[in-house]
């Protein structure tokens, strides 16, 4: 190198090196932003959980868990909410995950690229978007009026399970799709006919998945409210429901009702109850994740 060009190669060294810098100021600010948006939105949720559940510790109670309703805040209990959220999220998870399982493995194993299967998938795709309270007109004029199943406990299961549906396919059709291909086409070669494969091989392996879908489906369909109202779940309910066409109610309508109640103590009612809601989904999620785990591990 000789004298002239050495002055221009320091001073291309000396850009190339503030670039650099400046590339690292900016990947540490961007980083910083990330985990400001990580740990913000969850300090929030942890607040807001930890004060609910701080003024509804108090009022937990086994007479509140087995209570009924009350127009007195002090004698008002959730058992007939509390069942009704127990029946419709069995009921509804019974009706959406064999029908979404099965539309799954259509269109994932017998559909391919044909117009129906590409027409079902826009649909489903479509209706994973639609507000709750659309599903809910729907179940009040098909399930409700032209059905005939009245203000039911089948009804309100019927419209949750449409609400579901679409995250039970997807989900489903997703865990299928991480099976591999050479495992697929080894049991094919040891002779597998289509339908062995799907229940030997493919459902096997993606029965992890297909519960984790299952899981966030009746989480999701556990704190609706509004579909609930509009297909006429109760407000105020002091029996329990005794059979699939019976009235109903729910943890988040009677959550709803004690809210918008301007009485002292309701309000206290109302954060107990959503620290069972959040109690009982806790509980659901521990249990799914204990199975999906075990059938991961035979998997």
């Amino acid at each position: 190198m000789n004298e002239a060009t050495a002055p221009r190669a320091r001073t291309a060294r000396a850009e190339l090196t503030a670039s650099r810098a400046g590339s690292k100021r900016l990947e540490k600010a961007f980083l910083a932003l990330c985990l400001v948006s990580v740990f913000a939105p969850l300090a929030l949720l942890l607040y807001l959980v930890g004060e609910t559940t701080l003024d509804g510790l108090g009022r937990l109670s086994w007479d509140f868990l087995t209570g009924y309703p009350s127009r007195k805040a002090e004698k008002a209990g959730i058992l007939p909410a509390l069942v009704g959220s127990v029946y419709l999220i069995t009921l509804a998870a019974g009706m959406a995950l064999p029908v979404g399982v099965g539309a799954a493995i259509y269109l994932e194993e017998y559909g391919g690229r044909s117009r129906l299967a590409r027409l079902i998938e826009v649909n489903i795709a479509n209706l994973a978007g639609v507000p709750s309270v659309i599903y809910g007109l729907l179940g009040l004029g098909v399930f409700v009026r032209f059905l005939g199943l009245d203000r039911s406990l089948l009804a309100g299961a019927a419209t949750l399970a449409l609400l579901v549906l679409p995250i039970v396919i997807i989900s489903s059709r997703e865990a299928m799709r991480t099976v591999q291909d050479n495992v697929r086409e080894a049991a094919y070669g040891l002779g597998a006919t289509r339908w062995q494969v799907i229940r030997s091989v493919i459902l096997p392996q993606a029965l992890p998945g297909i519960l984790t879908g299952a899981i966030l489906a009746v989480s999701r369909a556990m704190g609706e409210t509004a579909p609930l109202i509009v297909v006429g779940a109760l407000t105020y309910m002091t029996f329990l429901p005794d059979g699939p066409m019976s009235p109903f109610t729910a943890l988040p309508i009677q959550i709803f009702n004690w809210v918008s109640r301007p009485k002292a103590g309701f309000d206290i009612n109302a954060a107990a109850g959503i620290t069972v809601l959040l109690l009982t989904l806790l509980a659901m999620n521990a249990t799914a994740i204990w199975i999906r785990q075990r059938a991961q591990r035979r998997a």
